[in-house]
Parts: structure tokens; sequence; C-alpha cells
């Protein structure tokens, strides 16, 4: 095994030791018989789940237990327990798995952590729907145990669909870890931290307003809520001054804003997007500095339908610039008024049931002070029970039949939806068990600021400072069925007793209530009931699933037990917590990140992570989100079905820059999927042609130009992919790997090695095989994180070494393995070769046509590199000769290559005038092009209503016509100075 600081002598370094042969596809030949045993193509459909299971057979996936080797380790975002494959989780876990598999061939420990949530809403909806579709007994008329005993059979039975996939994608977690945020280990540890946290006074219980979603009857998070652009309306309703008061009100202004007409008003006009919620209102705000209604402050309105005289209050919350500037306080249905009531003292009446339907008639807080009218009487009975919009036609007709509806404006307006019920969600004030967060808040702060965690990209701290300063109590508690049920008990009297077990809160009853004098007998029927059951009653709510994840950094890895020394992962808790990287999106920077840092911080006392790499989002091809109502979701499984994981992992990591979203288009995962199959046909080649290096081979003894110059650019690349995945800069590893794997050592070392393969000096071709070998290991190695099934295979073809890829050393940069004469030299022959292919193709010369070179300027060392490299550059930039001249003839195209000139004649090879023409007028159709896009962009209409895609399409397709124009018209310049 592999030990963490080892540095052996540079020779042996440069090999890879091996675990024993447990990859049966590893048995790599050459030559003639490599032919029968070399398929001409890879396929990913029938290899991947081959290489796949022998990882897994192999124990591959599991931490390494080298002495000394470093701990490097991961806990996965968990994923729903209803999900399937998505391409945000493709996006995510891709990332991931680059990192596990880099850090597990640099000798680490790598333990990536695996898992599920339980999902509270999205199972139990799931669950309920297939006891709909069955036709068998609701959720309700089964019962809670009933009912929580079937969704743990659906979750065995089909609960494993989003692991089973994302083993399809590659994903080197450990299996043997997974959990489940309602394991009994993660539920002992959830109990525990509730208790202290309640004990410390930093859970609580309060009456304050959520957002309720009226369907599933529980509160909900702020990321389940949608909201939404609607048509909507505003309804000025009238509410008269109480008393039968008056009031001049300014109607007209002169040019500087000063009131020349006044009416006078015995009422204060409010505007509402929601009328049913005005039976609650408590108060009506105006902004203090407002001079219409300064006299008005302290007075009185009569709330209409409802008669409850309510006060007028000063409060910034009130818009002078907004409807009439006075505004409507509802405390219990609107979170900004209930903040303004809690500063004015106003009361929060709450007019609804929780399925959102208006109750007055048994509502004692509506009711409280007042003496209705039988008119009155009469419309709080039409509006007792009804839905809240049908309620909401009743009060507006209401308000129109007896003259106090002013106006109603048609205007869009933001409504909140449930992300799963799709209905409407309604501020609701109700009893809810809470978290101190800004307490917890201010280690996770500090911890930021000092440096311990660090986001990639930086930019993300100031979102994590911004929602962390403004942090709110956080609402832990959801009314549903499926979840960690509150460890919380009541007594008779409405006492609560909150501990880890039921037998641990009735001890607590019984010692209570002995305190209070109760006999033996008083106290065992209060504690454990008679008949009907115990009167020690559970509460009925469960957790948000949000407060299990947050405990996930250090739960997973055995929290609380662990802390025990000679439990068995006691030295897993104390060497990988804090783990070295959290990879996630950034929409749950504040809903699980920021959370995670709380947590992680009071019980564990240090940060739950060191960085925190957050990704962008993975938009189609046009910029847009991906939604199933656009119609534009891309599916990861059928792409993999059809191009094969790697070539998706690997379009999702080129594209994977820090801070820029992804534009996903299939044609992209097409191309890296012929990328594969380049280096597919690469491998081959060296297989057919005996490229092995042998177990002794020192890449540094190479002596032929060509050899040293691609073990420079080899060992370049090296340190280029592995700096970069080291800051989390996966797109420029990508870019790094491919560019040379694909221009470097296909397109040229292949190419131009062939006549050392092909010809007859035994030592040049020994030599060259070796380097062709080693390069060809560097580069499977190189590539495996990205590309994990394709290089496996080609590791098991090509390598003539026994074990996994996945488990060999990651490739070292040596300083001995610098090349720069070899490379300078080799470079410029190249570059000198792609310049006369771009001339020929600029100027259509013909493929065929073998044309004259003439070459002047040249200092000593082009003259020696051309010398040298004649041969290669007439042969692959199709050459009759090369001449040195003092200065090129008339009639030749030039152009310049480091510093000397360089001209192809070009009489009688072309039609000047004919080429000319063709120029001008493809150069004609591209400027039409310019101007039909700069038409479009001068229209504001179009940038101001188009969606942003669009205009950024609009823009991109420019700046792609102008580098085409660009490009023509020097073309041209060069046929006119022939």
């Amino acid at each position: 095994m592999r030990r963490a600081g080892y540095n052996p002598p540079f020779h042996d370094r440069l090999q890879s030791p091996f675990s024993p042969a447990v990859f049966p596809m590893t048995n790599a030949k050459s030559g003639p018989d490599a032919r029968s045993d070399f398929e001409k193509t890879f396929d990913p459909a029938g290899a991947e789940q081959e290489i796949y299971d022998a990882w897994e057979r192999a124990g591959a996936f599991r931490p390494s237990d080298a002495p000394g080797a470093e701990p490097f380790t991961i806990v996965i975002p968990p994923p729903n327990v209803t999900g399937s494959l998505h391409m945000g989780h493709a996006l995510n876990n891709t990332l991931q798995d680059i990192l596990a598999r880099f850090e597990r061939m640099r000798g680490k420990s790598v333990l990536w952590q695996p898992g599920c949530d339980h999902a509270g809403i999205a199972t139990q909806m799931v669950v309920e729907r297939q006891l709909m579709e069955r036709q068998e007994p609701s959720r309700r008329e089964m019962g809670r145990e009933a009912f929580v005993r079937r969704v743990w059979e659906w979750k065995e039975e089909s609960g494993g669909t989003i692991t089973r996939q994302l083993r399809r994608l590659g994903a080197s977690c450990d299996w043997s870890r997974e959990r489940f945020t309602m394991d009994e280990g993660l539920s002992k540890a959830v109990a525990r931290v509730f208790v202290q946290l309640y004990r410390e006074g930093l859970i609580y219980r309060d009456k304050r307003l959520v957002n309720w979603d009226p369907k599933f009857q529980t509160a909900i998070s702020d990321l389940e809520v949608e909201n939404i652009e609607t048509d909507g309306h505003f309804w000025h309703f009238r509410y008269p001054l109480a008393d039968g008061a008056t009031y001049e009100f300014p109607v007209e202004y002169d040019e500087d804003g000063k009131p020349t007409k006044w009416e006078t008003r015995d009422y204060v006009s409010v505007a509402t997007t929601r009328p049913e919620t005005m039976l609650g209102d408590t108060g009506v705000a105006v902004h203090p500095d407002d001079d219409r209604y300064k006299d008005l402050v302290g007075r009185f309105v009569e709330l209409p339908i409802v008669g409850r005289r309510i006060p007028i209050v000063a409060d910034e919350h009130a818009d002078p610039e907004q409807g009439s500037g006075a505004v409507k306080i509802t405390p219990a249905h609107d979170f900004n008024d209930f903040e303004v009531g809690k500063r004015a003292g106003l009361p929060a009446i709450n007019v609804m049931t929780d399925d959102a339907r208006i109750a007055l008639l048994d509502n004692g807080a509506f009711l409280d002070g007042l003496d209705p009218t039988p008119a009155r009487r009469k419309v709080w009975e039409a509006l007792d029970g009804k839905d809240r919009f049908e309620a909401r036609k009743i009060v507006v007709a209401w308000f129109e039949e007896n003259g106090l509806l002013d106006r109603v404006e048609e205007k869009k307006v933001v409504q909140p939806f449930g992300d799963r019920s799709g209905v409407v969600i309604e501020p609701y004030l109700t009893d809810q068990w809470y978290v101190d967060a800004k307490k917890l808040a201010e280690a996770a702060i500090a911890a930021v600021e000092q440096g311990k965690t660090r986001f990639v990209p930086e930019n993300w701290t100031k979102t994590y400072y911004q929602w962390m300063h403004n942090i709110q109590p956080w609402c832990v508690s959801r009314q549903l069925w499926w979840g960690h049920q509150i460890p919380a008990w009541y007594g008779p009297d409405g006492h609560c007793f909150v501990a880890e077990s039921e037998e641990e809160a009735r001890r607590a009853a019984i010692a209570r209530y002995t305190a209070e004098g109760y006999t033996l007998e008083e106290i065992d029927r209060m504690v454990r009931g008679e008949g009907e059951g115990p009167l020690l009653a559970r509460d009925p709510d469960v957790l948000d699933t949000w407060f299990s994840s947050a405990l996930w950094p250090f739960t997973t890895l055995g929290w609380p037990d662990a802390e025990r020394e000679g439990h068995a992962d006691h030295a897993v808790l104390k060497t990988r917590y804090p783990t070295s990287v959290l990879v996630t999106a950034f929409d749950i920077i504040f809903f699980w990140v920021a959370r995670m840092m709380m947590m992680g911080l009071h019980f564990m006392k240090d940060v739950p992570f060191r960085d925190v790499y957050i990704h962008a989002l993975v938009l189609d091809e046009q910029g847009r989100k991906m939604s199933k109502s656009k119609g534009n979701v891309i599916d990861p499984l059928a792409l993999i079905d059809k191009y094969g994981a790697d070539a998706l992992r690997f379009t999702l990591a080129a594209q994977a820059a820090q801070g820029r979203n992804i534009r996903l288009a299939e044609a992209r995962v097409e191309g890296y999927r012929n990328f594969a199959t380049k280096l597919w046909n690469a491998a081959r080649f060296c297989v057919m042609n005996e490229c092995v290096a042998g177990p002794g081979f020192d890449p540094a003894s190479a002596t032929a130009t060509l050899n040293k110059w691609i073990v420079h650019e080899a060992n370049a690349c090296v340190g280029e992919v592995s700096a970069a995945f080291e800051t989390y800069r996966f797109n420029d590893a990508a870019g790094a790997i491919y560019r040379f794997t694909w221009n470097v050592f296909c397109d040229w070392y292949l190419e131009l090695a062939k006549p050392a393969l092909q010809g007859d000096d035994a030592a040049a071709k020994a030599e060259t095989r070796q380097v062709a070998g080693w390069t060809l290991e560097r580069i499977l190695k190189l590539l495996h994180p990205f590309m994990p099934f394709v290089t496996e295979a080609l590791w098991g073809k090509t390598a003539r070494r026994e074990g996994l890829l996945m488990l060999a050393d990651w490739p070292l940069e040596f300083a001995e393995l610098r090349a720069p004469e070899a490379a300078a030299e080799i470079n410029w022959m190249i570059g000198l070769i792609t310049a006369i292919r771009s001339l020929r193709a600029e100027m259509n010369i013909p493929a065929a046509a073998r044309i004259p070179l003439e070459a002047a300027s040249l200092d000593d060392a082009a003259r020696a590199r051309l010398a040298a490299h004649e041969g290669v550059v007439r042969r692959l930039a199709r050459l009759s000769v090369v001449s040195l001249v003092d200065a090129p003839g008339q009639g030749a195209a030039q152009f310049v290559h480091d510093g000397a000139v360089f001209a192809l004649p070009l009489a009688g090879v072309i039609d000047v005038a004919a080429e000319k023409a063709r120029l001008e007028k493809e150069i004609a159709k591209a400027e039409e092009e310019i101007a039909r896009v700069d038409k479009k962009l001068a229209n504001r209409n179009f940038v101001e209503r188009a969606p942003a895609a669009v205009v950024e399409e609009q823009k991109s397709r420019r700046a792609d016509y102008a580098a085409q124009r660009d490009k023509l018209a020097a073309a041209l310049d060069r046929l006119k100075a022939l």
C-alpha cells in the first residue's frame, strides 16, 4: 500500500504500485496478438456495469487503511429518497466523484460518505398517491402507525432508485457506509440534539407566522415555496373613520408638489390583493412622514363587515408612493404585517382554518369585543366555512354593494405556491417549534470570518453573511406523519416534557407531579392513563427534514455513539471531522450549509468542512432553467444510455467554470463521446505498435527530440491538471487534459512518431514505443477522474501492470522531465505547419495541391529547426519544396511565424480574381447577418421583453458573425497584397 509522505527515488516514483489483480479486464497485450483482444470501439452500454461491479468487488470505494494516509472526506448532499437522477444531481455528484478519485489516486484515505434524506412531504405525498391509485384506505383512515409502516415498506421497495442511478454515473461512494436520515443511529442523534438544544434554551415553542400549505396542512420552508407572477387585482376599499370623524385629503398638486385642492373625507382608502384577510385586520398603518395622514395617527376606523374599531398607526412599512399610502394591517395573515403588529402592539386574529377556510362563528379571538348587528351576523354566516377564494368574492361583493369599493386595478402580483402541492401558500399563525438561529449563527459567522471555512468561489461568502446577519427564528416543526416525531410529551395540565424517550419523559412527569403533591395513584393515572391509553401524549408534529440534514457531517460518521472509545466509528469520527470539502448548489447555502455550520460548531466545537465549493446551475442550451412546463428538461440517464457516462461527466466538468452557469447541449455530450473514441483509437494504435512502457523505463532517458518534447508536455500537463483540481477549477483541468490528449498526443505526437515506429532504427523504435506507452499511461491517469469507465477499460488493455487504474498512483510533476529546448523546437515546427494549413484554408488552396514554401529572415535557430524538420513540414503541410530566400517573390501570400517571414507562391495555384470575388461575397453575407442582429438589438421592445437567454443568444450570434467577417477580410487583404 502507498504511504502518505513517501518520497522514493526518481525512477521508482515513475512507477505505479498496484493492489493485487482484481480486475478481470487487466490482460494487456501488444503487437499482432492484440488485434483480437482490442475491440474497434468502446461500448459504454456493455462495459460500464461490468467495470463498476469490478470496482465494488475489489472494495475500491472504501477508504485506504495505509499507515499515515491523509484522510479526505466528503459527505454527499443527501438526495431525497423519492428522487431520481436529474441534471443537478449529475453535476453535483460528478464533481464530488472527480475529487474523490483524484485524492484517492494521490494516496489519501478517501471516504465519500453516501446516504439519502427521508424527504418528509415528498415521501408522504408519494405514498398517499399510491394509496389513492390502488383505491386503498387513505392515510387518515388507516391511522398514523399503519401509515408510517406503509411508508417504510415503500422505502424498502422503491427508495433505492437514486442510489442505483448514482452508480450508473460512476459515483465511487463507500456504499458499505450508506446512511438514511431516519435510520436508527441518525434518529437517536436527532433526538439527542433536540433535547440538548431545548435544555439550553435554544429550542422553544412559539406562536408565529409560517408558510402554510393548505393542501398538506403543514408548515413548509421558504425553499419549498415558489413565488410566481400571476394576473391579479388591487382592490381599494374604504374604511370609515370611527365616531363620524372627517379630515381634509389633498387631491390636486402644483408643479412643485404642493397641494392645491382638498376634499373632505370620512374614510381611509386601503388597497389589498387578498380581500378575504381584511376580516382579521387589527390596524391601518400610514408612514410617519406622510403629511396627508399626520392628524389621523392615534385615531380609529371601523372595520367594515366586522365592526371592530381598529387604530391608525404610524409605521415606516407604509409606502406613501403606493396606492393611497395607507395599508391595512393583518398580523395573523401577512409576514410584514406581523412585524408591524408587534411594533404597534396590535393583536393578531386568525380568521382561517388549516385548510384555508374562513372561521368566524366559533372563533373566540375574532368575536372578542364585538357586538354584531343582525346584518353583520348574516354576512359572517355567509362567510363562515367558505374557501378563501370563495370568501374573497363575497367580501368584494359586500364592499361594492355598500358603496365602499373605491376601484379595482388589474395588476401582476407575485403569489407564493407550494412547490409540491401547487396551491397558494398562506401566511398562517400557529404554534410551532423554533430554533434560536440568531444565537447559533454567531459562531457560524465568526468561523467564516476567521477563515476556518472558506467558500469557493469567494463571492458566495457575502451571500452567506447577508443571510446569517438577518437570520430569523427557524421553524423546525411540520404537521406530517413521516419524519422524526418531536421528542416532546404533554401532561394533562399541558406541561411539556422534552426527552429522548417516552420512558425518560414519564420519569420527568412523575417527578414533577410528585413535587406538586399529587398522590401516587393520581400520578399513575395522569402519566399512564386508564383504558384509552396514556394521558402523557406525544407531540404529533415531526421535525423539518433540514433539521436532521443539518447534523449530516457528524451523525453519518457515528455521532453521538462514536464519541465513546471502543466504538467501531470512534476513529472515523475523530479523524474525519471536520470533513474536507462540501460540494453543493448555491440555493441551499442558507437552508443547509449555514445550518450544518451552526450545528457542527455547537455540538462538535469545530466547523463541519474546510471548503465549500458552490457550483452553478445546469441550464438548457438557450440558457433557460429546465422545467417540465417548458418541456426543456434533459434527462441525464437518457444521455448516459446514448453516449455513455464518461461523455456526460466530461461535458459537465468541462463547463463547470467557477461562478458561471452551464448551458448544456446534447451536441457537446456527443462531442466528448467522440473524444473518448479518439482516445480509444489512439490507445489501439499504441497497442498495435507495441507501445508499452516497460517496468524499468525512465522517461528522462529519452534522447530523441520528439520524445523529449512529449515527455516535457505530459509532465507540464500533470502539473496543470493537479493545480486546477487543488483549486476546484474543474473546467481548467478538463481543458488541459483534453488539449494534451487530442491536440498534442493524438494529432501531433502519434503522427510525428510514425516514421520511428515504422522505421528500421531499432533503438529509435524501442525508445518511441516506451515513451508513447508511458505517455498513454499518464493520459489515462489524468483522465480517470473525469472518464473513469473508458480509462479503466483501456488500462486493462494497455498497461503491463496488475490492478485497477482507480487505485493507481496519481502522476507527479518532476523537474527532471522538463526539456524546454526540445519543447521549443517541436512547438516551433508545429506552429509553422499549423500556420501553413490555416493560410491554405483561407486562400481556398486545393487540399491535394503541393505548393512551394519560401522562407526569409530566419535566425540561426530557426534555420536549424527548419533543416531538421523540413521533411515533416513538407509532408504534413503538403509542400513541394522549401526554399530559403532573401525576400518573398511577387504573388505570394505571406505570414510571420516567430519573427521569420514565410510565403506561399500562389501563381497558377488559385484563380485570384475568383477567390477575391468569393471572399467579398462571404464578407457581404456576414455583414448582412450582423445588420439583421443589430436591428433586433436596437429594438427596445425586443431587448426588454424577450427572455434574457434569447437576447444573449443574439449577441453571441453577432460576435460569431463579426469574427467570421474579420477572418474573411484578413484573407481578402492578403489576396489584394499579392
